[in-house]
């Protein structure tokens, strides 16, 4: 019986099984990135046709109120979106809006609260993001971004900080090759 065939078959098996997990790693890191990562993957309108409504809601004690619906409404049109407030107490609802828009008014409420603003935007302006900030309350620390950005820039940290690993890692094993080859062959 001849040996020789099964262990290169052996062999071959290892290496595509190899190289099936590198792939089905890859996949996996890829995807947890780009899962991780609201803002890369959602898709939105163009910056002429979304206009942005953003703020906090902070209670009488002056701190963020969390998981609070906020409704926010363009009463022309009678399109709405209730939104919810993340840990900080931030909020965003984003609508698709064009130009004949402008000046339409805006209803937005918080805890009973109502405030009314007009629609404003420069026309012209089709690369600016069209937003407006609303505020509920007094106190709130309104210079914290909201947490989707925290965790979107320690998802992308993590991913840069493994690649370069990688790439480490790599050129330490072919360092190491090289010189196991040479060894014992040097001139004197």
């Amino acid at each position: 019986m001849n040996v020789q065939p099964r262990k290169q078959l052996a062999r071959m098996r290892l290496g595509v099984t190899r190289g099936r997990s590198r792939r089905a790693g890859l996949v996996a890191v890829i995807s947890w990135v780009a899962l991780s990562v609201p803002s890369l993957v959602t898709a939105t309108h163009e910056a002429d046709h979304r206009f942005m409504v953003e703020g906090y809601v902070c209670g009488t004690d002056g701190k963020p109120v969390a998981d609070l619906d906020v409704l926010v409404k363009d009463t022309k049109i009678s399109y709405g979106q209730i939104v919810k407030t993340d840990g900080y107490g931030y909020y965003k609802a984003t609508f698709h809006l064009h130009n004949d828009n402008l000046g339409d008014s805006l209803l937005v409420e918080a805890r009973g609260e109502q405030q009314n603003h007009k629609i404003q935007f420069d026309p012209k302006d089709l690369e600016s993001d069209r937003k407006i900030q609303v505020n509920f309350g007094a106190g709130c620390d309104a210079s914290s971004p909201p947490a989707w950005l925290w965790w979107g820039g320690g998802a992308v940290a993590a991913a840069a900080g493994g690649i370069v690993a990688m790439k480490l890692a790599r050129l330490q094993r072919k360092q190491d090759r090289g010189r196991g080859k040479s060894q014992g062959k040097r001139k004197i």
